[in-house]
């Protein structure tokens, strides 16, 4: 069994998907347009260039994605995804590309867990733990 998380954009995933490919280096591997489905019903007038659904990679994960309902901005509460790093110079690399338009929650710094561990929210609103781990 996998947890896959699949992240709802709301009018703005081939922005995320693309700075996420530039910052993370996010691979997409399958992206699908309401106006490419095979029930043309699901597709509302003026959504047709809509993401339906994405996969995509970063490192070994999996996640999901899709414009959504487009019902307003995103709200992506309750929850953080967690990147791990081995070198601190990357750690860092990333979460300063991370907070670009976005809001530092914890500026980087050590920890008693961690040699460098920080929180931030990016431009799409998504949480990000960056950490080095230790072991």
């Amino acid at each position: 069994m996998n947890v896959e998380p699949y992240l709802f954009f709301e009018g703005r995933c081939e922005e995320a998907l693309e700075f996420y490919r530039q910052t993370l280096g996010a691979e997409v591997t399958m992206l699908l347009r309401y106006e490419e489905s095979p029930e043309p019903e699901m597709c509302s007038p003026g959504t047709e260039k809509n993401v339906m659904h994405a996969n995509f990679r970063i490192g070994s994960a999996r996640l999901m994605a899709s414009d959504g309902a487009c019902n307003g901005p995103a709200a992506f509460q309750g929850f953080s995804l967690s990147l791990a790093f081995t070198d601190v110079a990357e750690a860092e690399r990333i979460f300063n590309a991370l907070s670009d338009g976005g809001q530092v929650q914890m500026p980087l710094a050590k920890t008693f867990w961690s040699p460098c561990f920080g929180m931030v929210a990016d431009r799409f609103g998504v949480s990000w733990m960056v950490s080095v781990n230790t072991d």
